[in-house]
């Protein structure tokens, strides 16, 4: 049986991720040409992405903003799920020929595209595999691995489109902690996530029903202060209804956790001070 340490909702996704960045211009355009998504607005301070109607990402310009240290938590990568193999063919064309792959992997469940944009925020591009093919253990944890990926195989596959699909969403946020235990704490324990997988106490993978995951998190890099320069700012998880919106709340408040209305919904942080905005999808 699946682990659940509390009750969650099921159709809970992620939904936008946003960046504060130095040079929104140069940044903007990279997230156009490389990854390939539309620009929907823009000005000189924020710029808003995405694929057909969807808002996936938020830039927000800051000159000022420090460089992320190298014991700063914060964002492993945003990964943007594409709808079909060939998609993410095109995806590896505009990578190769506009910037640099950094990592190719076939995870067992899904393929994937690994690169960072120019401020060095992680980004992986990926494909789901038909989820009836994902191994399953007898504990209910999907079984993940890295292994290569033969990108001479996926290079044939192609349409040649400059922009990344309409159905195109941010499938997970993969962040980096200072701890394991105490991420586990905020996200399975207080929110309800289910875990998907666990390895030790270096990495976990969580999500709101029996998807591969919506969230992971690691401390391979021994990060152990909270960021508060460029990089993440925020990522959204849009829940089902405005009950389940009020369910969410009142656990964060039942737990003493500080919860900040937004425009849509509201806003916790977690342990590493990395913030976490909810809303409905009514």
């Amino acid at each position: 049986m699946t682990e659940t340490n509390a009750t969650f909702l099921p159709g809970t996704t992620v939904d936008r991720v946003a960046l504060r960045v130095n040079d929104i211009d140069r940044v903007s355009a990279f997230y156009e040409g490389v990854v390939g998504l539309e620009l929907q607005a823009k000005n000189e301070q924020e710029a808003t992405l995405g694929a057909g109607d969807e808002r996936l990402l938020e830039l927000i310009g800051d000159g000022d903003a420090s460089k992320r240290e190298r014991d700063e938590t914060g964002l492993f990568h945003t990964a943007f799920l594409v709808p079909s193999r060939s998609a993410l063919t095109d995806a590896l064309v505009r990578i190769e020929e506009k910037w640099e792959l950094s990592g190719a992997s076939d995870h067992l469940v899904s393929d994937a595209l690994y690169l960072s944009d120019p401020e060095g925020n992680g980004i992986e591009v990926y494909c789901d595999r038909p989820r009836e093919t994902w191994p399953v253990g007898e504990n209910g944890h999907v079984q993940m691995d890295t292994l290569a990926l033969d990108i001479d195989e996926l290079r044939g596959q192609g349409t040649a489109s400059k922009t990344i699909p309409a159905e195109t969403v941010v499938g997970h946020v993969h962040l980096e902690v200072s701890s394991i235990a105490t991420a586990r704490e905020f996200y399975a324990d207080v929110l309800g996530m289910t875990v998907r997988q666990q390895y030790g106490s270096a990495a976990l993978f969580l999500a709101s029903d029996d998807y591969h995951h919506h969230i992971g998190l690691n401390v391979w890099n021994n990060r152990s202060e909270s960021g508060n320069g460029r990089g993440l700012e925020w990522f959204e998880l849009v829940v089902p209804d405005h009950d389940a919106l009020e369910a969410i709340r009142e656990r964060f408040a039942e737990r003493g956790v500080t919860v900040t209305p937004t425009e849509r919904g509201f806003e916790v942080t977690d342990p590493d001070e990395i913030a976490v905005r909810f809303r409905s999808d009514e």
